[in-house]
């Protein structure tokens, strides 16, 4: 096996060659790198004295903060394996990632204490539990491991290629979540690839806002700026607050940040975005989901030609196509409008049919992928293993077709896509039709069981404030846009749309409500 860098150097090299910059910052509070690699190495050696070894897995339930950006680093210079959640799971779902990733030791944040209840009830391997604010008996203070390794050398474990450094678990919209396995040397690769595709040119004089969970591909982003020095700057809060990010922004003079469409959406419709400077920016990175093109041209119009589109799945780590700001434009017959992109570099895009075999342009089908930036596979999991891949391609899961040009146009994910009436429908189709509608904000279309047609569609509308549209708006809307057999045969207005811990919105969520609503036809 290779051996390969382990990428907890990136912290240790950019402390020594900027020690005295600011990495860190939220709140009141900034750290130089030198500190931060201070600490980093004191947890380290913390965790070595309580037994803690490389390939233990390492289970960390917290909100984005200082002590969750040191745990990255602390378990990948301790060749274990970093297993961040989302903190809004419920405690019952901690302790299925606790169970299922084998979690040696775990970290949580205050107020959590239901959640490491529950997974030590349910992880007989968790034999470590660290707290960040007060611990209770049989717990031992982050600062304590902080006190106990102060002073510590800086002593990365020796890895190979493939040795795993995080469980990147799925958001779980369908069955459980399954923990991709990243390793050193395939990380090696996509930090170089974000690096050089989505923000060329940054250095230690960028400076990056966090306003998405570090646990997924907000992680993957500060890996990025730490290997360039760029600051780090969080939020106060727990949940986005335009204003105060709009206040970062012009305070920190903030040139690049990673959203989903869902974010950008909340924080150009903040009148706090015409209240400060935001000129700094040059890369707004939107992935993890659609963005509808009524949204995108939105964006475009507030904050000029900075948007950066990136599509790939967790297991793909984000690194399948490349939408740059360039090629972003207002005018709806512009040939990228709808795509996401062309290939990152070192990647393959195949658009297969049911049996594996290559389409022609513009043929859809779904979107496999090969490449450097895929996973090692799941962990503990050999059958998604063997539904995942096929003839050494990663299968995503998600319909679409490369134009002649090698441009990647996404039609809908495979599940879900309804049969109405013999005919395969594609949501994303018209959900961007009728997002078009000046009075609906946002919308979900799932498919039902029914009767007549096999299935049929709802399309989940919610409304501009102070705007009123009926179903029948909605129809008429969209009459000349979408052939009959496409249309939706309900239309139901919500308050809102359910929304996941990452901003998505799960089509299964969205099809529970309506039957406990008793919505569905």
């Amino acid at each position: 096996m290779p051996s390969a860098m382990n990428l907890g150097r990136l912290l240790s090299d950019t402390a020594r060659r900027l020690p005295d910059r600011i990495g860190f910052v939220k709140g009141d509070r900034s750290l130089t790198w030198r500190e931060l690699d201070d600490r980093v190495n004191a947890v380290v050696e913390g965790l070595r004295r309580r037994g803690l070894a490389k390939g233990d897995r390492v289970l960390v339930h917290s909100r984005n903060g200082l002590e969750m950006f040191e745990s990255l680093w602390a378990c990948f210079k301790l060749g274990a394996v970093w297993v961040p959640t989302n903190f809004r799971l419920t405690p019952p779902e901690v302790a299925w990632l606790a169970r299922s990733s084998g979690a040696r030791a775990m970290l949580y944040d205050v107020g959590f204490d239901a959640h490491v209840a529950a997974a030590r009830a349910d992880g007989p391997s968790l034999d470590l539990v660290v707290s960040i604010g007060a611990p209770r008996a049989g717990e031992v203070a982050y600062a304590q491991l902080l006190e106990d390794g102060a002073g510590a050398p800086d002593r990365p474990e020796d890895v190979a290629y493939d040795h795993p450094l995080w469980f990147f678990y799925t958001s779980g919209t369908t069955g459980r979540p399954k923990a991709g396995v990243l390793t050193h040397g395939q990380m090696a690769f996509v930090v170089t690839n974000h690096l050089a595709d989505l923000m060329p040119g940054i250095t230690e004089e960028d400076a990056s806002l966090v306003v998405a969970p570090l646990s997924h591909g907000a992680g993957i982003h500060a890996l990025t700026q730490v290997a360039r020095g760029a600051r780090n700057v969080l939020p106060s809060g727990d949940r986005l607050d335009p204003g105060e990010a709009w206040r970062l922004v012009e305070e920190h003079r903030v040139t690049n940040m990673f959203t989903v469409p869902s974010i950008v959406n909340m924080l150009v419709g903040d009148p706090a975005v015409h209240l400060h400077d935001h000129g700094s920016l040059r890369y707004v990175i939107y992935a993890g989901a659609p963005m509808y093109r009524a949204d995108q041209k939105r964006a475009l119009e507030t904050l000029g030609p900075i948007l950066v589109q990136y599509y790939g799945l967790g297991e793909v780590t984000g690194n399948i196509t490349i939408l740059p700001a360039r090629l972003h434009a207002l005018d709806d017959d512009d040939p990228n409008v709808g795509s996401c992109g062309y290939p990152r570099t070192g990647m393959e895009i195949a658009v297969t049919d049911d049996d594996g075999r290559r389409l022609a342009p513009r043929g859809t089908g779904e979107i496999c992928v090969r490449g450097p930036a895929v996973f090692a596979g799941y962990h503990d999991n050999p059958e998604a293993d063997a539904k995942a891949f096929r003839d050494g391609w990663f299968r995503t899961g998600d319909i679409g077709y490369l134009d002649e040009r090698g441009f990647l146009f996404i039609t809908g994910r495979a599940s879900d896509m309804y049969i109405s009436g013999g005919s395969n429908v594609y949501p994303r189709e018209i959900e961007e039709a009728i997002l078009t509608h000046p009075a609906i904000r946002e919308v979900a279309v799932v498919g039902v069981p029914d009767p007549k047609w096999g299935e049929s569609g709802v399309a989940v509308c919610v409304l501009e404030p102070g705007r009123d549209c009926t179903d029948r708006d909605v129809l008429a809307w969209i009459d000349g846009k979408l052939a009959r057999y496409k249309w939706p045969k309900t239309v139901v207005f919500w308050d809102e749309l359910p929304k996941s811990g990452y901003g998505k919105v799960p089509k299964s969520l969205v099809r529970e409500r309506l039957a406990e609503s008793a919505g569905t036809p």
